[in-house]
């Protein structure tokens, strides 16, 4: 898989992806991480990308012209295979670990950092689609590419052993069960016996029980909003 990157500051992913998964996904060749200088698609000797918006406002905004060109460039990196290119934007859909397991089985990802006042309109007419970490503002798109990035990495067939994201939070409609290890008492605090039984229906059924329980105490719109879904009425 390739993940490539059009920013204005390549040096902020300088060592990010340098450790842990992402480096084990990259020195296993199963991910390919480039980054695009959005300046090298300017067309005047000051490597413009910006400028003033019609009608006034503070800010400036990304040009459609330069950009264009900084797409077509990724696209042509990689002509064959499945293509999605995303505007990292704070208008755009939330982004889920639904999406991320989406994204993971993408040939490859063009992710295009936003910056300033925002992008052109017409921007948008040339991105696949827009999406958004949270509700609220960053200085750039930057911090929300290493987020996809990490997130999609980890579920990229190969990097990680077949299991081990299978009960994460997120994966269903339910968060992730309590974890535990050594020491078995802590202050006063003891880890479950059911943990300890060696009964594995009986581990599997405290473990369902907890994750509901969790998901009810802290994020209910979880199971509401599987209620409400399509597949949920049938």
């Amino acid at each position: 898989m390739r993940i490539s990157i059009i920013t204005l500051f390549p040096e902020m992913f300088s060592g990010v992806f340098d450790f842990s998964i992402t480096k084990r996904a990259v020195s296993k060749q199963l991910l390919d991480i480039r980054y695009i200088q959005l300046r090298d698609f300017a067309s005047d000797a000051y490597g413009s990308v910006d400028d003033h918006p019609y009608g006034g406002g503070v800010g400036m905004v990304l040009r459609v012209d330069v950009v264009d060109k900084a797409i077509r460039h990724a696209r042509a990196s990689q002509p064959t295979g499945s293509t999605r290119v995303i505007l990292l934007d704070p208008q755009g859909h939330s982004y889920t670990q639904q999406k991320a397991r989406e994204l993971a089985k993408i040939d490859h990802v063009i992710l295009l950092c936003g910056h300033y006042e925002g992008v052109d309109e017409r921007v948008r007419s040339l991105v696949d689609e827009e999406l958004s970490i949270g509700d609220y503002i960053l200085t750039g798109g930057e911090i929300p590419a290493m987020v996809v990035t990490d997130s999609v990495t980890r579920l990229i067939h190969g990097v990680l052993k077949p299991d081990a994201t299978t009960n994460e939070s997120f994966e269903s409609s339910l968060l992730e069960y309590p974890q535990y290890t050594r020491p078995d008492s802590y202050d006063g605090k003891t880890v479950p016996l059911e943990l300890k039984s060696g009964n594995h229906a009986a581990i599997e059924t405290w473990k369902n029980q907890k994750a509901l329980q969790r998901t009810k105490n802290r994020r209910p719109d979880l199971l509401r909003e599987k209620k409400d879904s399509p597949s949920h009425a049938r």
